[in-house]
């Protein structure tokens, strides 16, 4: 049985949204300062930096100030756990959908059988 966590839930969260989801695009290019990660969305810089607020704390984003800016790293961690996570169900779709195809194969099968055929030669009783 797969166990639940916190962490999962956050990182489920902070993916929830397709900004921060496009925030992690970019950041999967390299090191970035808010302000290019900030620059493809039509947001106050505070908006975007409260997105950042919620992927750190999901553990996916950090940061560290060089100087007067500030840069985000992704930190895939988070990405591996989910995927784990998501592997479980991956196998069960898998089987559901080879169980699936095989029902199919066999329906298809029972298809080309010919059926007896009806004899018509059959006398009638006549009273």
């Amino acid at each position: 049985m797969v166990k639940y966590s916190a962490s999962l839930d956050s990182t489920f969260g902070a993916l929830s949204d397709p900004t921060r989801r496009a925030i992690l695009a970019t950041l999967m290019l390299g090191r970035a300062s808010i302000t290019m990660l900030a620059k493809p969305h039509k947001m106050s810089l505070p908006a975007v930096m409260k997105h950042l607020h919620v992927l750190e704390q999901a553990g996916l984003v950090s940061q560290e100030k060089i100087g007067r800016t500030r840069h985000c790293q992704l930190a895939a961690k988070p990405l591996k756990d989910a995927e784990a996570w998501l592997a479980h169900y991956r196998l069960f779709w898998e089987g559901t959908f080879d169980s699936l195809e095989r029902f199919l194969n066999q329906d298809k099968n029972k298809e080309g059988q010919k059926w007896p055929r009806r004899n018509r030669n059959r006398k009638t009783h006549s009273s």
